[in-house]
C-alpha cells in the first residue's frame, strides 16, 4: 500500500479538515516565500486534492 493510498484512508470522512489543513500549508508557504513563486504554490493544493479524491469521482464528477 503506498503513502497516497494509506493518508486518503486516514483522512476518509474528514475531508473538510484535511481541506482547511491544505489551506493553511498553502497560505503558510506563500506567507514564507513573500509570495515569490506564487504560480507554483497555487498549484499545490488543487493537485493536492485531486489526489485525495476517489477514482469514482473523478470519472463521475457530482452534477451541479
Amino acid at each position: 500500500m503506498s503513502v497516497m493510498d494509506k493518508l486518503k484512508h486516514m483522512l476518509r470522512g474528514r475531508e473538510h479538515e484535511a481541506s482547511e489543513g491544505v489551506d493553511k500549508g498553502h497560505d503558510t508557504v506563500d506567507d514564507k516565500t513573500g509570495g515569490q513563486g506564487a504560480g507554483q504554490v497555487d498549484k499545490g493544493p488543487d493537485a493536492l486534492r485531486e489526489q485525495f479524491r476517489s477514482q469514482q469521482e473523478r470519472e463521475n464528477p457530482p452534477q451541479p
